[in-house]
């Protein structure tokens, strides 16, 4: 790939790369967590809520900390401390004397830092990579996500299965550490002109032109229903896992099978050229229909894992496509607040979507909630392609040389 010729890119390719393997253990190993302490559905759901809710409240002051300082200090810092809290979290379960709250604290504590990283490391692609060649970059960086949603959730499994979640969460506190060295060796360009003006306006500069843009707050808007549905999937499936299908080592082979999903979305993404990328987006994220219709159907481990495929196939092709499309079409020096509300509306509805299926599944049982997230997913779907601005976006033209 000739954008991987880009040191600064393909360093930043590797430090994504290595630290991806470990967020993709850190759902798992959560869940196994809080059930091997003897935690219930319902407790799943909130630990997975304490670590999403911090996250999603810190991406708004992570946006304009991007827009205002150095991009690469602030992913620096922000892996530095999830090296930390993912470290303390793995000591305690490893000696044995954690207990669910201090899981819960600790996972909050790192996803406020994740809230930091995610606006930065949106706004310096485009600092690092030509602006005809951010949809193979895009495309490159899903194949690096998807590479960590195979392996991580298997590996995940299989220290879960033999020496116990702990230690799956002191994997992810190394890959911190060596994704940290990757961004240290970064040399950027010239920094991009910082506004001057003051926090507050700089937030209400970044509102206005995000709502100013239909396509971009109607496709969040999807987004963060998608995310309170996919709760469901989250939250139920390692109960379902645990109790009917053999347990971590099975719910892990099934999530990796959604990342070799997303490897083939990710690599479809490097070749992508849409006319029409958010419907392309749009389209691709209806996939999500399988996975979640086939736990709630009961159906065999094998058609199980087929449909957390095609699921992954959504979710790297219809990100990496949106990807681009967000770094096309946003101004390099809005790029980080545009971006940290972008990531703050899609995740908005998160940590209830973490918070309820558990009572919900209670009050209504397992398969039903499933079923009622599976229809609603779809409903969404249909309508963000209904919205005339997300039909008609057309790409920019590619330009050769």
């Amino acid at each position: 790939m000739g954008v991987l010729r880009l040191r600064e890119f393909r360093l930043l390719f590797l430090a994504q790369a290595v630290s991806v393997v470990g967020d993709r253990m850190v759902g798992i190993a959560l869940a196994f967590a809080v059930l091997h302490l003897g935690g219930s559905a319902t407790e799943v759901g909130i630990v997975l809520a304490c670590r999403t809710l911090p996250l999603v409240a810190t991406l708004l002051v992570g946006g304009v900390v991007a827009d205002r300082v150095s991009r690469q200090v602030v992913m620096l810092v922000s892996d530095l401390a999830r090296l930390v809290t993912q470290g303390l979290m793995a000591g305690l379960l490893i000696a044995g004397v954690a207990d669910v709250w201090m899981i819960a604290v600790l996972a909050g504590l790192t996803g406020a830092a994740g809230g930091f990283f995610n606006p930065a490391v949106t706004g310096i692609v485009p600092l690092i990579v030509p602006r005809e060649r951010l949809q193979e970059a895009a495309g490159l960086r899903a194949t690096a996500l998807s590479g960590g949603e195979i392996a991580g959730p298997v590996i995940a499994g299989v220290l879960i299965a033999s020496v116990g979640a702990g230690w799956a969460l002191a994997f992810d506190a190394a890959t911190f550490a060596v994704s940290a060295a990757f961004l240290f060796a970064l040399r950027l360009p010239a920094a991009i002109p910082r506004a001057a003006s003051s926090f507050i306006e700089d937030l209400r500069e970044g509102w206005s032109l995000f709502w100013s843009l239909t396509w971009l707050w109607s496709l969040v808007a999807a987004a963060a229903f998608g995310n309170l549905l996919w709760g469901a999937w989250a939250v139920l499936g390692p109960v379902i896992a645990e109790s009917d299908l053999g347990g971590a080592a099975v719910w892990g082979t099934v999530l990796g099978a959604m990342g070799i999903g997303a490897l083939a979305g990710a690599l479809i993404a490097t070749r992508a050229r849409p006319h029409r990328p958010l419907v392309l987006a749009a389209g691709a994220y209806g996939l999500f229909f399988f996975p979640l219709a086939f736990l709630a159907a009961g159906v065999p481990v094998a058609v199980l894992a087929l449909g957390a495929l095609l699921g992954g196939v959504a979710m790297m092709l219809g990100n990496s496509v949106w990807e681009a499309t967000l770094q096309a079409k946003v101004p390099a020096e809005s790029l980080g607040r545009v971006s940290a509300y972008d990531w703050f509306g899609s995740m908005a509805f998160s940590p209830l979507g973490m918070a309820i299926w558990g009572p919900l599944a209670g009050a209504m049982g397992i398969r039903p909630a499933l079923w009622l997230a599976t229809g609603l997913q779809l409903a969404s779907v249909a309508a963000l392609l209904s919205v005339p601005e997300i039909r008609h976006m057309r790409a920019e033209p590619v330009r050769s040389g």
